[in-house]
């Protein structure tokens, strides 16, 4: 039986965080344990300076998540709680915890259901040849949640209500046509190592710059262009101002590596 701090695995390395959904016996189920756990993550994640990106990969190879974990679900219903009170803890922290670091999702496997909900929330997405994407959620006569608002957002209208309305899951081939994923690859150490290499990428930019950019993409696409430029044009004003903003061109005319110090 794993403990608390077991059922997610945290790593920092190299400025980078390696956050692993562990429990495979489970094809990495969401309960309760998890979701505290991840929230601690983020919340660590997002408020450690030293932390430039995350990569977050499922444990065992059969899934990145197959979503809550219905066993839980099941008890607590039986318990009297409604299906929304019988979920627990959910897995919408990245958003509403305001992370604004890039974090890559490295999927290898089954990725459904609160699983693809929680990789939605990511900003890159990486899979396995043999993965498999899904909201099946209607299949159990229960809702989606995050997916179910910002599927369409991501991809083509069709391609998400086929998805949402039969419960039917998609290849990693059909995924990357329609845009719900960037990259796949052959097998799980080729997909850590292209994760490793995108983390590598975003290491070598500013982190205020990154963060920004972030923050603006996601808040941004909500509003209306004009309100849209000037959130934009205050953030940058922000990154425009820092002292990497003197590093970065003096290392180009130099050219050398910048030395950031994300303030």
């Amino acid at each position: 039986m794993t403990g608390s701090s077991d059922v997610v695995l945290y790593e920092k390395r190299d400025r980078i965080a390696y956050v692993t959904l562990n429990r495979p016996e489970a094809m990495n189920a969401l309960n309760s344990a998890v979701g505290a756990r991840l929230y601690e993550i983020w919340s660590d994640f997002r408020d450690d300076d030293d932390l430039l990106v995350a990569i977050i990969t499922g444990e065992g190879g059969r899934a990145f998540s197959a979503g809550a974990d219905l066993k839980e679900v099941s008890g607590r219903q039986a318990q009297g709680l409604s299906q929304f009170e019988s979920r627990g803890p959910g897995s919408r922290f990245i958003p509403d915890l305001n992370v604004w670091k890039p974090i890559i999702a490295a999927i290898d496997g089954y990725c459904v259901a609160g699983g693809l909900e929680l990789a939605m929330q990511c900003d890159i997405r990486l899979a396995t040849e043999k993965s498999q994407f899904g909201l099946p959620e209607p299949r159990w006569s229960i809702m989606p949640a995050y997916g179910l608002h910002h599927m369409m957002r991501m991809v083509p209208t069709g391609d998400a209500l086929r998805m949402m309305l039969t419960g039917s899951r998609i290849t990693s081939d059909n995924a990357l046509r329609i845009g719900l994923i960037q990259e796949v690859h052959p097998d799980r150490d080729s997909l850590m190592e292209a994760a490793q290499g995108i983390a590598e990428e975003v290491k070598l930019c500013a982190p205020l710059a990154v963060q920004a950019i972030k923050q603006i993409a996601y808040v941004g696409k909500s509003m209306p262009p004009e309100y849209s430029y000037r959130f934009a044009q205050e953030l940058s004003a922000k990154v425009l101002g820092s002292e990497d903003a003197a590093v970065g061109p003096a290392a180009f005319a130099e050219r050398r590596t910048p030395e950031w110090k994300g303030r």
